[in-house]
C-alpha cells in the first residue's frame, strides 16, 4: 500500500493551498440535495478546519522554527464523523487485544478503517436511539480487562497478571492503561447493543441443536476418540447457534446501515473490495456476540 506522507506546512502560501484542498474534500459530493447535504457535512469541515487553524497557531509562536508542521489528515468521513489517519494507527495497535487476529499478523490498514467505518455507523444509531441502558459499568469493563490480562496468548506470554508484565506489554504495542479501558468500554458497549437488538426472540430448537451435534461435531472427533454425550454439550451448541443466527442478521443490518448512510473514503489507497460478509469483510468488534463460536468440545473463546 503507497502510504501518503503526513501534511507538513512550510508557509502560508503552503496553508492556503491545502486548506482550499482540504474544505473542497470535506464538501458534499455534487448538488446532491437542498441545504441538508451541506448541514451534515459541517461538523467535518469544522474539525478539518480545526487541525488546520491549530497548526497556523503553533506555527505562529515559532516563526523562526526549521521544523515543519505535521497535521493529522482525515481518511475517512461517516455522516458527520470524520476518521482521521491516526485512529487508523490507533486501531492497529489495538488490535493485539484481539484474539480474533491470533497468528494473522498485523491488522491491515484497509480493515482497520473499515472495523473503524463499521463502528462509527454503529455508535450513530446508538445515539440515535438514546440506548443509555446498555452503557457498560466500570465492574464489567474490570472484569473484561482482567480476563485479558490473564487469557489473551498475548498476553499470557508477557505475563500480564501482574503489574510489571502488564507495563512491559503496554509499552511494547504503544498503548496505556486508560486507552485500552476506552477500548473495551466501547466495544462492550456494542456487543449490548446487538445482544439487545438482534439476538431477543431467537429460538433454537432440539431438532437443530441435535442435527449439529451429529453433522458438525461429531465429525471433528478422531475414530475411537472420546465424544462428550450431547446433554453435556447441548448448552453449548445452543449458544453457537444462536450467535450464527446473531451474526446474519447483524450483518445484513450494518450492510443496509451503511448503504442508507453517506461513507466517503477519501484516501483511495485506503479503499477495499466488499466480501461476502456483508460489512466489506470487517467487524466493528472481533466476534458481534460475546462468546467465540469454539466449538463445543474445546476451550471456550476469549473474545474481548
Amino acid at each position: 500500500m503507497n502510504e501518503r506522507a503526513p501534511i507538513r506546512i512550510r508557509g502560508l502560501r503552503t496553508l492556503v493551498v491545502i486548506l482550499s484542498a482540504a474544505w473542497r474534500a470535506a464538501a458534499p459530493r455534487g448538488v446532491e440535495g437542498p441545504a441538508v447535504a451541506f448541514s451534515e457535512r459541517i461538523p467535518a469541515r469544522v474539525f478539518v478546519l480545526g487541525l488546520f487553524f491549530s497548526a497556523v497557531a503553533s506555527a505562529a509562536q515559532q516563526p523562526n522554527s526549521a521544523s515543519p508542521v505535521v497535521l493529522d489528515r482525515v481518511v475517512a468521513v461517516v455522516n458527520n464523523h470524520a476518521i482521521v489517519a491516526s485512529d487508523i494507527d490507533d486501531e492497529i495497535r489495538l488490535s493485539v487485544l484481539d484474539p480474533d487476529l491470533v497468528g494473522q499478523g498485523a491488522l491491515a490498514p484497509e480493515r482497520a478503517l473499515e472495523q473503524l467505518i463499521s463502528r462509527a455507523l454503529i455508535e450513530q444509531q446508538i445515539r440515535q436511539e438514546d440506548m443509555q441502558a446498555i452503557d457498560p459499568s466500570p465492574d464489567e469493563v474490570a472484569a473484561r480487562l482482567d480476563q485479558i490480562r490473564k487469557q489473551l496468548p498475548a498476553c499470557v506470554r508477557q505475563n500480564c497478571a501482574t503489574v510489571a508484565g502488564w507495563n512491559v506489554f503496554l509499552s511494547a504495542h504503544g498503548l496505556t492503561s486508560k486507552r485500552v479501558e476506552s477500548y473495551l468500554r466501547y466495544r462492550l458497549e456494542i456487543l449490548s447493543f446487538i445482544e439487545q437488538r438482534f439476538r431477543q426472540g431467537i429460538q433454537i430448537s432440539p431438532q437443530q441443536i441435535d442435527s449439529y451435534y451429529h453433522e458438525f461435531l461429531i465429525p471433528q472427533y478422531s475414530p475411537g476418540e472420546a465424544v462428550p454425550p450431547l446433554d453435556q454439550v447441548a448448552p453449548r451448541i445452543q449458544e453457537i447457534l444462536l450467535e450464527k443466527q446473531v451474526n446474519v442478521l447483524f450483518d445484513a443490518w450494518l450492510t443496509n446501515l451503511r448503504g442508507q448512510g453517506d461513507v466517503e473514503v477519501l484516501d483511495p489507497a485506503l479503499e477495499s473490495a466488499p466480501t461476502q460478509s456483508g460489512s466489506a469483510g470487517a467487524s466493528p468488534v472481533a466476534s458481534p456476540v460475546t462468546s467465540s463460536g469454539t466449538a463445543p468440545g474445546a476451550s471456550p473463546g476469549t473474545a474481548p
